[in-house]
């Protein structure tokens, strides 16, 4: 595997992105892993690196990088994170992927046609969003315990669902505060009056951030490896 650190410029500045790849059989689909709250780290870096080691492209970007270069959670940083994470928009996150793709675009490594994109809890909403601002390029886009997926909001990523030309997928936790179950029915309600190519898949057992192994609290192997099971699946029949 090859892995860098890129600064990667965009409309709002220079967009620290780490990206990691197989080193044989280039180019490779491109997947844009997105960022949750608590922001880059080196977990995050973990599942790009299994991500990218089954033959793909795979970029982490800092999506804090208009307000700050690395981001790491504490305690007593969680109103900074809160902050952070408000002053993000979906609008951004789009300006931000097409940045990525146009870099990838110009990397022998990264192939140049259907891509992928996969967001967690803060990013889920994002990786929908992408996926219907961009939807000649993102044939696959998936949300993990996604948060904010179907609201009242003048921006909520539901909106544009009939933009999408991709497959998408929607992984929640059985139990999860920031994404209640009434949320997930409007938000299946919504895609179908669409015809949206979608699926909504409830995880047993899991709680609001079940994926990753760094959250004790939440963590369920089995859960997370579903989740594993599922990205792998739907960017091997979409990329």
């Amino acid at each position: 595997m090859r892995e860098r650190e890129l600064e990667i410029p965009t409309s709002g500045g220079v967009m620290n992105t780490f990206v990691t790849h197989p080193e044989e059989d280039s180019p490779h689909p491109v997947v844009l892993l997105l960022m949750d709250a608590p922001g880059r780290r080196e977990e995050l870096s973990d599942m790009a690196r299994r991500l990218g080691t089954v033959g793909y492209y795979v970029m982490l970007p800092n999506l804090y990088y208009r307000r700050v270069r690395d981001f790491v959670l504490t305690p007593e940083r969680r109103s900074e994170m809160i902050a952070h994470m408000n002053a993000l928009t979906n609008a951004m996150v789009c300006d931000d992927a097409r940045a990525l793709l146009a870099y990838a675009d110009r990397d022998p490594a990264a192939g140049g046609g259907a891509a992928g994109c996969v967001g967690y809890c803060m990013s889920g909403p994002f990786a929908f969003a992408v996926a219907a601002a961009i939807p000649q390029r993102i044939a696959a886009a998936a949300s993990f315990h996604g948060v904010r997926l179907c609201t009242e909001a003048l921006d909520s990523p539901h909106l544009d669902a009939h933009r999408v030309r991709g497959e998408l997928y929607f992984g929640c936790a059985e139990k999860d505060e920031w994404a209640p179950r009434e949320m997930i029915d409007a938000l299946d309600a919504h895609l179908a009056s669409v015809g949206a190519s979608y699926r909504i898949e409830w995880y047993p057992a899991t709680v609001h951030g079940f994926v990753f192994p760094q959250r004790p609290a939440a963590y369920q192997p089995s859960g997370a490896e579903r989740h594993w099971e599922r990205l792998f699946s739907l960017f091997r029949r979409r990329l």
